[in-house]
C-alpha cells in the first residue's frame, strides 16, 4: 500500500539517492509541494511528460508518475519540496504518547509546514538565542515546556501572587497553550536526524512524531498577569509590558519578541491609548510586538486594543480547511477583521490548534471537549494565530539577529500568500485586506529566506493621555463585591496619565519592583526567576490582599485542588463579559 510513504516522507528524496531503476523508465512518485504551489507542481511534472494522479492534502502533495531520468528536473522546480518514491512500505504510526495524528493540520507539525517554520528549521534557524516574552496567564512546566533553561518566570503580577505556590505558574490553561505553541518541544536540542524515518527534513524538529512548537530553541519570559480563573486589569497588562521593555536587555538576556495573545473592546481613539502607548514603545525598544486582531469576527468591528495600533503587528486567523495548501484556506469566521482606520497586517492558523495543556486547570476542569490524548487541548482564536506568528518571528530574528521590528515586519508581510475572494462575503477587492491583511503568513514563500527587504521606522500612534478606564471597555475585574472601574490600577493607586505617558516613553516606569507608586514585586533577579513579593493591599476594594486566602489551592503535581477564595473571591461574573483576544482568554472557543 503506497500511502505508507506518506506517513514516513523522510525516505531519501529520489533526486539525492542512487537510481533503482534504468534511466527513462516510468517511475510512481509522491511529490510534496512548496505552501501555495500545488498548481504549479502539477503544471511542472506535466511539462516533463509526467502524469498528476491522486491528491495527498495531508502531506501538501500529490502522487505521480515521471520518466526516472527526469526526476531531477522536476526537484529543481521551485515550486517543489521533494520528490519521494511511492513504493509499497509499513505504514509508519504517530507516538501513541502524541495522542493525536501529527499530520492533522490542527496540529504544529503540519502549521509549522503551511507558515514556512520548518524551511527555517531546515536551514538551522530554529529560534536559538532569542527571548520571547509571554504576557499571560503564567506558564506550567508541562512535558514539553520542561527543559531546564526552556522558561525564565520573570515577575508575577496576577491576583494569584499572593499565593506562593501559584506564583507564576498557569492555573488557567491559556499561558502554558500559548507557550507551547511558541516554543513547545519534545525534540533535545542537538538531536540527530540519524535513523528517523518520520523526519520531514534535514532538521529533528521536522519529526512527525513529536510535538514541536514554532520556534523550538526560543526561550519564553513569563510575565504572568492573569489569575487562575483568567482575571486580570489593564493596569496589570500596561506594567507587564513596561516591565518587558525596561529589562530586556538585563545581563543574560535578549527579549526580541512581545507575544500578546489578548484585546480589550477600548473606547477611545487609538492615538489616546495607555496600552496602545506601551505596546508602541515595546515596539520602538526594538522589541517585535504581536498582537490578537480580537474573535467578534463583526464586519463592522474594529480591531482589539494594542492591535489597534498601526506601528506594531496584528494577527487576524485562518481555517487551514484540512489541508496544508493554502489555496482552500478561509478567515476563520470569529476573527475580527478591523474596519478603515486599522485592518490584520497577515493572518495565521488559528482553528482547533493543538497545544499543551495544563492538568487540573480552570480550563481543564471546565471545558469538556478538545481534550487530545494526555497532554494536549485544542483550542481556536485569534490568540493561537499570534502565538504562531510570535515564533515566527523569533525565527526570523535568530536569522537576522539585527533586524528591527520593523524590518521583519516587512519580511512577513512581503512573503505572506494573499487568499482568495471566495472567501469573503462581500466581493470586493478593495475589501481584502479587512479580512486577510497581506494573505497567510509563510516566512518561505518568498525569496527572502536569506535576505532582508527594506522598511522604514513606524513611529509610535498613540500619546497615551487616554483613560484607563476607557482603555479597559468592557474588561472588569470583580472581587464578588466591588468593581475596579475609574482611573485607578489594581492597588487602588491615582492613574495619572500625564506622568505615566512619559515615564513609559523613557522606560523608567519600574522602580526596582515598585510600580505607580506601590509595590508589585521584588526588586531583582534571584537566580533563573524574578523575586517576588507578597502584596499587602488593595484599597479600591476595601479590602487588604493579606486577609484573603485560598482555600484548598495546593497543587501536586497533577492538578489544582481547590479553586475559590476563602473571604473574597474573583468571580467569573463581571469577567464573562470581557474581551481578551476577542472572546476572554479562553478564545473563540476550547476545542
Amino acid at each position: 500500500m503506497a500511502v505508507g510513504i506518506v506517513l514516513a516522507s523522510a525516505a531519501v528524496p529520489l533526486a539525492h539517492a542512487a537510481p533503482a531503476v534504468p534511466a527513462g523508465t516510468p517511475t510512481n512518485v509522491i511529490v510534496m509541494v512548496e505552501p501555495g504551489r500545488l498548481g504549479d507542481a502539477e503544471r511542472a511534472i506535466e511539462a516533463l511528460g509526467g502524469e498528476v494522479g491522486r491528491q495527498l492534502p495531508i502531506i501538501n502533495g500529490f502522487a505521480g508518475s515521471i520518466s526516472s531520468d527526469l526526476i531531477d528536473r522536476l526537484v529543481a522546480s521551485d515550486s517543489v519540496a521533494s520528490v519521494t518514491a511511492d513504493v509499497e512500505v509499513t505504514p509508519m504510526s504517530n507516538d501513541p504518547a502524541l495522542g493525536y495524528e501529527s499530520a492533522s493540520t490542527a496540529s504544529l507539525s503540519a502549521i509549522s509546514r503551511i507558515t514556512g517554520a520548518q524551511s527555517m528549521w531546515n536551514a538551522g534557524f530554529v529560534g536559538k538565542g532569542v527571548d520571547v516574552a509571554l504576557i499571560d496567564t503564567g506558564v506550567t512546566r508541562v512535558p514539553g515546556l520542561n527543559r531546564t533553561g526552556q522558561i525564565v518566570d520573570g515577575p508575577d503580577l496576577s491576583f494569584d501572587a499572593i499565593e506562593p505556590t501559584l506564583v507564576s505558574r498557569d492555573a488557567f490553561g491559556h499561558g502554558t497553550h500559548m507557550a507551547g505553541i511558541i516554543a513547545g518541544s519534545d525534540v533535545t536540542p542537538g538531536a540527530s536526524t540519524k535513523g528517523c524515518k518520520t523526519c520531514l527534513g534535514t532538521s529533528p524538529y521536522t519529526d512527525t512524531n513529536k510535538f514541536v512548537g514554532i520556534a523550538p530553541e526560543a526561550r519564553i519570559i513569563n510575565v504572568k498577569v492573569g489569575a487562575y480563573d483568567g482575571a486580570t486589569d489593564i493596569s496589570q497588562v500596561i506594567a507587564g509590558i513596561d516591565w518587558v521593555v525596561q529589562h530586556r536587555n538585563d545581563p543574560g538576556f535578549n527579549i526580541r519578541v512581545l507575544n500578546l495573545s489578548f484585546g480589550t473592546d477600548s473606547t477611545q481613539n487609538a492615538k489616546l491609548d495607555p496600552l496602545v502607548r506601551a505596546a508602541d514603545v515595546a515596539w520602538s525598544a526594538g522589541i517585535v510586538v504581536v498582537a490578537a486582531a480580537g474573535n467578534d469576527g463583526l464586519f463592522t468591528s474594529s480591531l482589539a486594543s494594542p492591535a489597534l495600533s498601526t506601528s506594531i503587528i496584528a494577527v487576524g486567523a485562518t481555517d487551514p480547511m484540512e489541508t496544508v495548501d493554502i489555496s482552500d484556506d478561509r478567515v476563520a469566521s470569529f476573527a475580527q477583521h478591523g474596519d478603515g482606520n486599522r485592518q490584520v497586517d497577515f493572518v495565521a492558523p488559528g482553528v482547533s490548534v493543538i497545544s499543551l495543556r495544563v492538568p487540573g486547570s480552570f480550563v481543564d476542569q471546565n471545558v469538556t471537549t478538545g481534550k487530545v490524548g494526555t497532554r494536549f487541548q485544542q483550542a481556536s482564536g485569534t490568540s493561537q494565530s499570534t502565538a504562531v506568528v510570535s515564533g515566527l518571528a523569533a525565527l526570523l530574528v535568530s536569522k537576522f539577529p539585527t533586524a528591527s521590528p520593523d524590518t521583519i515586519k516587512a519580511y512577513l508581510t512581503d512573503s505572506a500568500h494573499q487568499l482568495g475572494l471566495a472567501d469573503l462575503p462581500i466581493a470586493l477587492d478593495a475589501l481584502n485586506h479587512w479580512y486577510d491583511g497581506a494573505g497567510s503568513v509563510d516566512v518561505a514563500g518568498a525569496s527572502y529566506l536569506f535576505a532582508l527587504p527594506t522598511a522604514a521606522t513606524t513611529v509610535p500612534t498613540s500619546t497615551g493621555l487616554g483613560l484607563l478606564e476607557a482603555s479597559r471597555g468592557t474588561s472588569h475585574v470583580s472581587n464578588g463585591t466591588t468593581t475596579l472601574i475609574g482611573e485607578k490600577d489594581i492597588f487602588g493607586k491615582a492613574w495619572d496619565a500625564p506622568k505615566m505617558a512619559p515615564l513609559t516613553t523613557q522606560m523608567s516606569t519600574w522602580t526596582g519592583g515598585r510600580w505607580n507608586g506601590s509595590q508589585w514585586t521584588g526588586d531583582g533577579w534571584s537566580g533563573a526567576r524574578w523575586a517576588t513579593t507578597q502584596w499587602t493591599s488593595a484599597d479600591w476594594s476595601g479590602a487588604r490582599w493579606s486577609d484573603a486566602q485560598w482555600s484548598s489551592m495546593v497543587w501536586d503535581g497533577a492538578r489544582w485542588s481547590g479553586a475559590r477564595w476563602s473571604g473574597a473571591r474573583w468571580s467569573s461574573g463581571t469577567w464573562e463579559g470581557a474581551r481578551w483576544s476577542g472572546a476572554r482568554w479562553s478564545d473563540a472557543q476550547w476545542g
